[in-house]
C-alpha cells in the first residue's frame, strides 16, 4: 500500500506575529494553501492510495467555512485516494465542528467515538479522534488488531511519552505501549518537529509549514510504500518560503549605520526573518528605530541579546569627561536597575 502522512496543518491559524506587517499574515495563509496543494499534486502524480491526516488540520476557533470548502475541493481532486482524518486538540470532533456538520467528499473518513476502524481488502485502518480540546487518554492500549495478516495502520493525535499527570493533557501515550500493539505503521500528529528515521514505525511528520520562529528547518510529508514483507518510508520536504532566524554579532560594528546596512543585505530575498543581535555593543540600539529605517515587510522581528561593550570600570578611572560622566552615573546605581545604568552609560558615551 502507498500512503502519505501529514499532520498539524493548522489552517486559519491567526499568525499573530505577522498581523501588523501589512498583509503578511494573509500571505502566510496563502502559502499554507500552496504547500497543501503541492501535497495533493504529489498524491495525484504518484497514485497514492491513502492519505493520513493526524490531527490539527484546521483551527476550530478561527476556521472559516470557505477554508473548509477549499480543503474539501482539494480532497475531490484525489477522488481515488482514501483520506483518513484523526481530529486533534485544535480541531476536535465537537457538536459544532465542521467534522460533524459539513458534507465531506465520499473519500473522506473521520475518526470519532463511533467510527474508529475501517476495513478494506488488504488494509485495516484504526484511528481515534479528540472530542475535546484536552484528552486524558484515548485508551489505545486496549486496541485488538482484528486480522494480523493484513496491513494494519493506526492514525492518531498524541503526545508521545508525555507525562499523564499534566493539567492539560493531549492524549499522552507511551512508545512501548504502541509498539506492543503490533501495527505496521502508526501515523501520529501533535509534535511540530518530525522524528523521522528510516526504520521507525511510529512517526510524526511535523507541521506541514513553519508556524513560527520556533519551527525552523525542513517541513514536509512522510511517504510510504509498505507490505507485510517490505517497509519503505521517506521524509519528503515540501518547499515553502522559510522562516529564518539569523544571529548577528554586533561586536564587529562600530556604529548603528553598519548594523543597519548588514541587516538590509541579509533580508534582501523573499524569506521571512527574525534577527537576533548578540555580542558586545559599542553603540545604542533602538530596535523600533532600526525596523522603521529598514522598512522591509519580511523583517518580522529583531531581538536584542547584546551586552554593553565598554569597559566601564576602566573608563571610570580616566581623568577625562568620559570618566567623569561614568562616575556620575555609577553613583546612582542603587536607584536604578543594572539595565538602566548600562543604557545610560551607553547612550552617554556614544554621544560623547
Amino acid at each position: 500500500m502507498k500512503f502519505v502522512h501529514i499532520a498539524d496543518v493548522h489552517f486559519d491559524i491567526p499568525f499573530s506575529t505577522l498581523a501588523d506587517k501589512d498583509g503578511l499574515d494573509l500571505k502566510r495563509k496563502l502559502e499554507q494553501r500552496d504547500v497543501f496543494k503541492k501535497v495533493i499534486e504529489y498524491i495525484k502524480n504518484n497514485n497514492i492510495e491513502y492519505l493520513f491526516i493526524s490531527g490539527d488540520l484546521y483551527e476550530q476557533e478561527y476556521v472559516k467555512e470557505s477554508t473548509i470548502e477549499y480543503i474539501n475541493k482539494m480532497f475531490k481532486e484525489i477522488n481515488n485516494t482514501k483520506i483518513f482524518i484523526s481530529p486533534g486538540n485544535h480541531d476536535p470532533y465537537l457538536n459544532n465542528s465542521f467534522y460533524k456538520n459539513y458534507k465531506w467528499n465520499d473519500n473522506v473518513y473521520i475518526f470519532n467515538k463511533e467510527n474508529n476502524y475501517f476495513s478494506f481488502n488488504n488494509v485495516d485502518i484504526y484511528g481515534f479522534g479528540f472530542d475535546d480540546f484536552y484528552v486524558q487518554s484515548l485508551d489505545v492500549e486496549k486496541i485488538k488488531i482484528v486480522d494480523k495478516d493484513k496491513i494494519n495502520i493506526l492514525v492518531m493525535h498524541a503526545d508521545l511519552d508525555a507525562s499523564k499527570n499534566g493539567d492539560k493533557p493531549y492524549n499522552p501515550v507511551l512508545t512501548k505501549d504502541l509498539e506492543n500493539l503490533g501495527f505496521d505503521y502508526i501515523a501520529l500528529g501533535h509534535i511540530h518537529a518530525t522524528n523521522f528515521e528510516k526504520n521507525k514505525r511510529i512517526l510524526y511528520p511535523g507541521s506541514l509549514t513553519s508556524l513560527g520562529f520556533d519551527e525552523l528547518g525542513k517541513h514536509g510529508i512522510i511517504a510510504g510504500d509498505i507490505t507485510k514483507e517490505k517497509y519503505n518510508v521517506e521524509f519528503i520536504e515540501i518547499k515553502e518560503n522559510e522562516l529564518k532566524e539569523i544571529n548577528i554579532n554586533v561586536s564587529e560594528f562600530s556604529d548603528v549605520e553598519e548594523l543597519i546596512q548588514k541587516i538590509s543585505e541579509i533580508i534582501a530575498d523573499e524569506q521571512l526573518y527574525k534577527i537576533v543581535l548578540c555580542g558586545k555593543r559599542k553603540f545604542d540600539i533602538n530596535i523600533q528605530k532600526i525596523i522603521d529605517i529598514i522598512s522591509a515587510k519580511n523583517l518580522i522581528k529583531i531581538k536584542d541579546e547584546t551586552v554593553i561593550g565598554y569597559d566601564v570600570d576602566k573608563i571610570a578611572k580616566e581623568n577625562s569627561l568620559r570618566g567623569y560622566f561614568v562616575r556620575e552615573v555609577l553613583e546612582h546605581k542603587n536607584e536604578y536597575s543594572n539595565e538602566e545604568i548600562e543604557k545610560a552609560i551607553e547612550i552617554g558615551l556614544e554621544n560623547l
